[in-house]
């Protein structure tokens, strides 16, 4: 039985992002084409990309898959997670996961990889969150700036891996 700390399990996937919560939504352009695509989904499924941003990961399983419990840490702040959806379609490759107790926020993130319709590769984050302590409370608009960095920083990532075409 999970334990995940918000009632609204895959909104990230399906939509629309509830209310009461801040949104995010980040895209950045990779590249194009397949190999770009199977790169990047598969950097993001093994949490490759997680830990080339520096963030200290640690995970129960070497992918992501629905049930896998992770803790991501920055600085002194861990925060454990787990993974509530995967997707490994055509077109589309990626996970969400969703805040455990202990986790400064509540709430659910989305990392995938996307193919469109003119071969052109993107990295999208989304999330919704609010704050789950004082610590985030505390944080008010800085925590959303490091969200929003850090998600930058994520796709700058996938590029630096190698992702791009060249």
């Amino acid at each position: 039985m999970t334990r995940l700390t918000y009632p609204q399990i895959g909104l990230t996937r399906t939509g629309p992002l509830p209310d009461g919560y801040r949104h995010l939504r980040h895209r950045t352009r990779l590249g194009s084409g397949e190999a770009v695509f199977a790169a990047a989904g598969e950097a993001v499924l093994t949490f490759r990309m997680h830990r080339a941003t520096g963030a200290r990961i640690r995970t129960e399983a070497p992918r992501a898959t629905p049930g896998v419990r992770l803790s991501i840490g920055l600085g002194p702040v861990s925060a454990p997670c787990e993974v509530v959806w995967t997707t490994q379609e055509k077109d589309r490759i990626g996970f969400g996961y969703g805040t455990l107790p202990g986790h400064p926020a509540i709430g659910e993130e989305a990392f995938v990889v996307e193919r469109d319709e003119r071969d052109r590769v993107w990295f999208a984050v989304t999330a919704f969150s609010r704050p789950g302590g004082t610590l985030m409370r505390l944080a008010g608009p800085l925590a959303v700036l490091l969200q929003h960095a850090y998600a930058r920083r994520c796709g700058q990532v996938l590029k630096r891996l190698g992702t791009v075409s060249r």
